[in-house]
């Protein structure tokens, strides 16, 4: 019987650095690489601008807010393929400096996409991981300079080595709560919506890392990374680095060679491993 055959999955990719790191696995990974978005037109002109290179990436529609979305994807992947090989976590959104949008709505909003729907995806897909499989959550080096403006009681609960995800959760929510009534500069928290987010996600990665080691499955490999300062819409085009440019390290750790062992369970920036907390 035919092994089945591998796949990869990059969520949020019809555009910026997802869709370079989709046009690297289509390049270099042995397998079907498949281009998710929320809106389907956007995410169909984004294959056929694959297509058009000579690529062929192939679509399936994913909003990581919306569980009936998650759940779709879960079930093609299982019923077409039976597992997961690659999972490239790089969805999610960012408020402008200049935004109208008042600062309680950017934290329930911001840490509601960046940090609890990539829970709800990770729940979703982590069981169908193979051996060998390679996960990449998207952070940020705004991370490490949002957990250095927390309190040292914040930060002592971030960085305990043995956090739970229940209370990675709680610590998240009391920040958007805090935020409910601006009070969460008083609380001890930074004024980044986006930077606490991002925190989360990190500390997630190092929780995954924990868990999936003590897992039967063997040499599936999980880090985190910063892609980089990188012109985008969700940096307004600013930044030294090209898309593509910020897709080389999510694509170094996507692509780690079986029975690596480092880096696994770390934060990575121009594929070197950063001291984080």
């Amino acid at each position: 019987m035919a092994s089945p055959k591998a796949v990869a999955v990059v969520t949020g990719s019809n555009k910026g650095i997802g869709l370079q790191i989709v046009k690297g696995l289509c390049q270099r990974f042995k397998g079907d690489v498949y281009l998710t978005a929320r809106n389907e037109d956007l995410g169909h002109a984004a294959v056929h601008s694959l297509k058009a290179e000579g690529l062929n990436p192939k679509f399936h529609q994913l909003d990581i807010t919306d569980i009936v979305s998650i759940n779709s994807l879960r079930d093609h992947l299982q019923e077409q393929y039976g597992g997961l090989d690659v999972l490239v976590n790089n969805a999610g959104i960012a408020f402008k400096e200049n935004t109208d949008t008042p600062f309680p709505e950017q934290a329930r909003m911001t840490s509601g996409v960046n940090f609890f729907s990539q829970v709800d995806v990770c729940d979703a897909l982590f069981p169908l991981l193979r051996p060998h499989a390679r996960v990449v959550n998207m952070s940020s080096t705004v991370s490490q300079w949002s957990i250095s403006k927390c309190n040292s009681d914040i930060q002592v609960r971030f960085t305990d080595a043995a956090i739970t995800l229940p209370q990675l959760k709680a610590l998240v929510q009391e920040f958007i709560d805090a935020a409910q009534t601006n009070e969460h500069v008083k609380q001890g928290w930074p004024d980044m919506a986006y930077g606490v987010s991002k925190i989360g996600m990190t500390v997630l990665t190092f929780i995954q890392h924990r868990e999936l080691s003590q897992d039967r499955r063997s040499d599936i490999v999980i880090n985190s990374c910063c892609p980089g300062y990188v012109q985008t819409d969700m940096t307004s085009n600013q930044g030294p680095k090209t898309p593509e440019q910020g897709a080389d390290t999510p694509l170094f750790l996507a692509l780690l060679p079986p029975t690596t062992t480092t880096p696994n369970g770390e934060f990575v920036s121009d594929r070197k491993i950063q001291k984080w907390g």
